[in-house]
C-alpha cells in the first residue's frame, strides 16, 4: 500500500435525496441576518473548508435540517456510508440580558412594529450591543459545533455545509436566530406589549396631570383664539417604514391561494402610496408659495 494513501482526499458519496441550497453561485443569503449568520461562520472556518463546504451545500450533500431544544441538527452524506451527524448551538442569552434587550426595544415604537409585521430591523444589532450582547455569533465561544466525521478541525466542511443551508432558512425565517437565543418571536413581542403598555399608561397619566393644572374657565374663556403659530411645526412626509404595515398586521388570508394577499395588492398600494405622496409634496409646495 503506497505510503500517500492516506493523504489521498476523499470524495463524497452523491445523493439524491439531499437539500440543494437555492444559490449555486455567489453569495448565500439575501437579507441582512442571513449574511450576518453566514459571516459568523466565515470567521472561523478556513478557506478551503469553507469551499469545500460551500460544494457540499449546492450539490446536496446535506441530507436533513431542523430545529432542536439545544440548537440545530443535521445529517451530512460525506464519503462514509452512514451519513455524518452535526449539532450546532449558539449561547443562549439570560433572562437579564433578555431583559435589557426589550427594554432598548421598547424605547421605540417602530421596532414593535416592525418586528409584528415579521420584519427583522437592522438597527436591532445597536440595540443588543447596547446591552452588551450580540445578536449573531460574534466570539468562538458563542458558537459551539461538532460532526461525527474522523476530521481533527471543527468546524469541518460538513459543518460548513450545514451553516450554509441553515443561513438560506435564516433568510426565510429572521426569528430563528431569536429561538436559538434562547426567545421566540412572542415571547419577545409579549414583553414588549408590556412595556409599551405600561408607557402609554405613564404618558395618559401625565396628560391628564397636565390638563387638570390649567382651569377650565382658561380653556372656555380662549376656546376659539387660535394657539401656537405653526412656523416651527416640523412635517416628514416619506413613504411608510414598513411596506403594506396593515395587511401585514391582519396576517395572512386563507381564503387567498399562493402567493397571497400581499403579492396581489403590492401594485395598488405602491400606486396609491405614489399618488398619495405626489399631492403631498404639491400641496407642501403650494403652501410655500402662497407664504
Amino acid at each position: 500500500m503506497p505510503y500517500d494513501y492516506w493523504f489521498k482526499p476523499t470524495k463524497a458519496i452523491k445523493t439524491k435525496d439531499g437539500i440543494k441550497s437555492q444559490s449555486q453561485r455567489g453569495a448565500f443569503a439575501k437579507n441582512w441576518w442571513a449574511q450576518r449568520w453566514i459571516a459568523a461562520l466565515e470567521r472561523l472556518v478556513d478557506s478551503g473548508r469553507l469551499s469545500r463546504g460551500r460544494s457540499y451545500a449546492r450539490k446536496g450533500q446535506v441530507l436533513s435540517i431542523e430545529e432542536t431544544n439545544n440548537g440545530i441538527a443535521a445529517r451530512v452524506q460525506g464519503s462514509q456510508r452512514t451519513p455524518y451527524k452535526i449539532k450546532i448551538k449558539i449561547a443562549p442569552l439570560t433572562d437579564a440580558q433578555w431583559d435589557k434587550v426589550v427594554d432598548g426595544l421598547a424605547e421605540q415604537a417602530i421596532f414593535s412594529a416592525q418586528l409584528l409585521a415579521g420584519e427583522m430591523p437592522q438597527e436591532i444589532e445597536q440595540v443588543f450591543e447596547s446591552a452588551k450582547v450580540s445578536l449573531f455569533p460574534s466570539q468562538r465561544y458563542d458558537l459551539e459545533t461538532d460532526c461525527s466525521c474522523p476530521d481533527y478541525a471543527n468546524p469541518c466542511k460538513h459543518v460548513a455545509a450545514a451553516h450554509y443551508i441553515l443561513g438560506e432558512r435564516f433568510d426565510e425565517d429572521p426569528f430563528l436566530i431569536f429561538r436559538l437565543r434562547g426567545r421566540t418571536q412572542e415571547q419577545v413581542m409579549q414583553e414588549l406589549r408590556k412595556r409599551r403598555a405600561g408607557a402609554d399608561k405613564i404618558a395618559e397619566e401625565e396628560a391628564e396631570e397636565f390638563e387638570a393644572s390649567i382651569p377650565l374657565e382658561d380653556c372656555i374663556a380662549n376656546y376659539w383664539e387660535m394657539g401656537a403659530p405653526l412656523e416651527g411645526f416640523s412635517v416628514s412626509i416619506r413613504p411608510p417604514a414598513i411596506e403594506m404595515p396593515l395587511i401585514k398586521r391582519l396576517g395572512a388570508a386563507s381564503f387567498v391561494i399562493e402567493p397571497g394577499i400581499e403579492s396581489l395588492l403590492r401594485d395598488a398600494y405602491q400606486t396609491i402610496e405614489h399618488k398619495a405622496l405626489q399631492i403631498a409634496f404639491q400641496e407642501q409646495k403650494e403652501d410655500s408659495q402662497a407664504a
